[in-house]
């Protein structure tokens, strides 16, 4: 079932009760709806990753991303922001764990929410969402191809963020994660590690990696976009948010 839907540009409150830019997709009519923290991935707040949030609204989700660069570079284009935050070591993890928590009581807050809240993440919004997922009480996250989850960041990359393995412990709702087989951040040797920590507690997850497939194969703009593998990855987060935050 597709949903007519509105998206606009609004401001939520975020970590340390900072106002933050935020784009907002949501369902026409009375609901009740789950809703979805969408994080943007490493070039930031861009079309393509609103496109995603649009498409969650299409199905029947208050879709919510906000904008992690806002900060660093109000008002300033994707590339631009995403250089200026780089610049400064990236979105520290306290911010972002606070972000999300601003994005998720906004969600709640909409006429419509059903109380339930979830995240997803691509790339660096992965490990974020991983992130999310061990720090705050979500009813389920999306971590597609999460780099840096396991090892610290390429020195290219200049993000003074480390590891986060170590949290797999604390993750408090189920998981997915969706990988390429051909990725090396992370690789799947990195998948192992991440797969042997959830299982050694216990954890909610499940995991799919596809052969053929390098980092960001989500990505229909990008020349590493692998339909069949991004056909199968949508089918699979549409059936898995639908278990954990549709009514």
């Amino acid at each position: 079932m597709t949903y007519d839907m509105k998206a606009e540009t609004i401001s939520i409150t975020g970590h340390g009760g900072d106002p933050v830019e935020a784009y907002l997709a949501q369902p026409l009519g009375a609901g009740p709806y789950g809703g979805v923290v969408v994080i943007h991935h490493m070039p930031g707040y861009d079309e393509g990753t609103k496109e995603i949030t649009r498409r969650f609204a299409a199905k029947g989700y208050i879709a919510l991303m906000p904008n992690l660069y806002w900060r660093e570079a109000p008002g300033a284009a994707p590339d631009d922001a995403a250089a200026a935050a780089r610049a400064q070591g990236g979105v520290p993890d306290e911010r972002l764990v606070g972000d999300v928590q601003g994005a998720a009581d906004h969600i709640q807050s909409r006429p419509g929410a059903n109380g339930k809240v979830g995240t997803i993440g691509y790339c660096s919004g992965g490990r974020q969402s991983f992130l999310a997922a061990c720090s705050l009480p979500l009813d389920a996250a999306v971590a597609c191809y999460p780099g840096m989850v396991v090892k610290p960041p390429p020195p290219a990359f200049a993000l003074n963020v480390g590891p986060i393995i170590h949290l797999a412990k604390d993750l408090r709702c189920p998981l997915l994660g969706l990988f390429g087989e051909e990725d090396q951040n992370p690789s799947p040797q990195d998948v192992a590690v991440m797969d042997k920590e959830l299982a050694q507690h216990g954890k909610n997850y499940e995991f799919h990696s596809y052969p053929g497939a390098g980092h960001a194969f989500f990505s229909v703009d990008r020349t590493a976009y692998r339909p069949e593998a991004a056909v199968d990855g949508w089918h699979r987060v549409e059936a898995f948010f639908g278990r954990y935050l549709a009514s």
